[in-house]
């Protein structure tokens, strides 16, 4: 990562309670606003000032979950004036409003978050295989079709798939709309023998510009790694994602026909062409 950008993340990081401007942020890297904003988003995928958002909501679920402070007390720890800007902006982008996201951490947990179809479009889908970084035991991963590098609500389209140490498993996106769209997995690995309970590893995978058509599949490889600073934080209300102690590696990946693309298309009284089965490449 460019150390321009490290040092603006750290900034960002430690002031983002305050009512930071991009021009104080290009200043913590000693460089020009226009110049600093074409450089950031070069490098984390946004603009400074949705990073700047993104934390704040990152903060603000970590508050909610670790304290007893009022919701209002919150908003404005993380750098809101309006509590009802607050509001609006988490439930937007975490799927839930502040106060179920309190709520439901303490009672139940949090459900698969469901995708909602969008009737205007056609519709394809997006499969391949997720592969885990070495040294990593089981891991249970979220993958999931956004319009944004951000992990954010709505999905367009998610699956829930558990990945065995030392091989990757397929996963399918059915339903995904016609479009661009990034393809981001969010896991929990286990450790390695001879102790793999003595930590738990938070990995991350995203494919960019991932076109999808209708009627079609598209094909796509994800794997996994550390998180990294210039990654924006997760803020979609993810469910559990505890790894499976044993886990069988599947012998290879099933062809895919992209069944939603043809259904979504009668329901809205047009009729498509559905794309023959197309095998997706095997683990390697």
């Amino acid at each position: 990562m460019d150390n321009a950008v490290e040092k603006a993340i750290e900034c960002i990081w430690e002031r983002y309670s305050e009512p930071l401007s991009l021009t104080e942020i290009a200043e913590s890297a000693r460089l020009s606003r226009f110049y600093f904003a074409r450089l950031f988003r070069d490098t984390t995928g946004i603009t400074p000032g949705r990073f700047l958002a993104a934390i704040r909501i990152h903060q603000a679920k970590r508050l909610l979950l670790s304290t007893s402070l009022r919701i209002t007390d919150i908003s404005f720890a993380v750098g809101y004036n309006s509590l009802g800007s607050f509001t609006n902006y988490f439930t937007t982008s975490v799927g839930v409003s502040p106060g179920r996201y309190r709520r439901l951490s303490r009672t139940a947990g949090f459900e698969f978050p469901r995708p909602q179809p969008d009737p205007r479009f056609g519709f394809g889908a997006v499969a391949g295989t997720i592969s885990l970084p070495e040294g990593h035991g089981n891991a249970r991963v979220y993958v999931g079709a956004f319009r944004t590098p951000i992990v954010q609500h709505p999905p367009a389209a998610a699956v829930i798939v558990d990945v065995p140490s030392g091989r990757p498993s397929c996963y399918q996106l059915q339903g995904v709309p016609e479009g661009d769209w990034f393809v981001h997995a969010v896991g929990v690995a286990d450790g390695v023998w001879p102790d793999p309970w003595a930590h738990r590893t938070s990995l991350v995978g995203r494919h960019d510009s991932v076109t999808v058509a209708a009627d079609d599949v598209t094909s796509v490889a994800v794997r996994l790694r550390a998180g990294r600073p210039a990654d924006p934080p997760i803020l979609l209300a993810l469910p559990d994602l505890e790894p499976r102690p044993a886990l069988a590696a599947a012998a290879g990946c099933p062809a895919i026909t992209p069944r939603a693309a043809s259904a979504g298309r009668r329901r809205a009284g047009g009729h498509r062409r559905t794309a023959p089965p197309v095998p997706v490449p095997p683990p390697s």
